[in-house]
């Protein structure tokens, strides 16, 4: 997440007649110009809904973005990006909240980058994963959907990526504990947590380019599995922690047991 500026309507009046003039559905994308959240965007738009990106660049196809500025501090971060939505939505709650920022970095315990990295990995993972849950408290329907973006990998111990594998084992948690009593989440609400192995990405071809790619996950397929969820679609139990499988070009999202 970096250089901010909000792009909102002229006034939270203005944006509040906007929200409710053009469209029943409206969802926030967390990491909406990256890979993932670029094909949510695009996906909830195709099917009319209002769509509005958080992200540190622009997302065009975006009804609204709010663009996050890269700050040391988490509290600061935390503090725009809540007020700017704030000021974005008003009283207008939205369907569904999608939580698709993150990255990844490798490194064990001795390497020279393993405290930067870590760094990396939990603002990249657990600020925005922490922000959106918040979010959620505020602006989100009674029954809506909180998707948060987790990883198999974390399931288990992660020798070579040691930041990474402890940033997704605590969006796993954060998961669960959102679906725990006095979580804070509207009535209904659920919060599910996808668990991918590798997302069939760009950036994932161009640096694996002899990979065998009927192993990975189309963006695609996340999109539109969200999208079910979103209207009530095989949505699975909120604090669900959902293993993304793939093989042979099919994938199947199993829950973690």
């Amino acid at each position: 997440m970096c250089e901010f500026q909000l792009q909102l309507c002229g006034s939270t009046s203005h944006c509040l007649i906007k929200l409710g003039e053009d469209m029943a559905n409206r969802v926030i994308v967390y990491g909406g110009r990256g890979a993932l959240g670029s094909k949510c965007v695009q996906h909830f738009k195709s099917k009319g809904w209002w769509v509005a990106s958080v992200d540190i660049a622009a997302n065009e196809e975006a009804n609204e973005n709010i663009i996050v500025k890269l700050t040391e501090s988490f509290t600061e971060q935390a503090g725009q990006v809540t007020a700017d939505v704030a000021q974005l939505l008003g009283e207008s709650k939205v369907d569904a909240i999608l939580c698709v920022a993150g990255g990844w970095a490798g490194g064990n315990c001795s390497s020279k980058d393993f405290f930067k990295n870590s760094d990396l990995m939990w603002k990249q993972s657990v600020w925005t994963s922490t922000i959106s849950s918040h979010l959620a408290a505020r602006h989100l329907k009674s029954g809506g959907l909180l998707t948060l973006a987790g990883a198999k990998a974390a399931q288990s111990g992660t020798g070579g990526m040691v930041g990474y594998g402890m940033a997704k084992a605590a969006i796993h948690q954060l998961c669960q504990s959102l679906a725990a009593k006095n979580s804070g989440m509207p009535a209904g609400a659920a919060a599910v947590a996808i668990l991918p192995v590798t997302l069939d990405t760009p950036m994932n071809r161009k640096f694996m380019p002899d990979a065998d790619y009927s192993s990975w996950t189309p963006l695609e397929y996340i999109a539109e599995m969200f999208f079910g969820w979103a209207t009530g679609e095989n949505r699975p139990a909120s604090g669900s922690l959902m293993q993304l499988l793939t093989s042979g070009g099919e994938t199947q999202a199993v829950a973690a047991q």
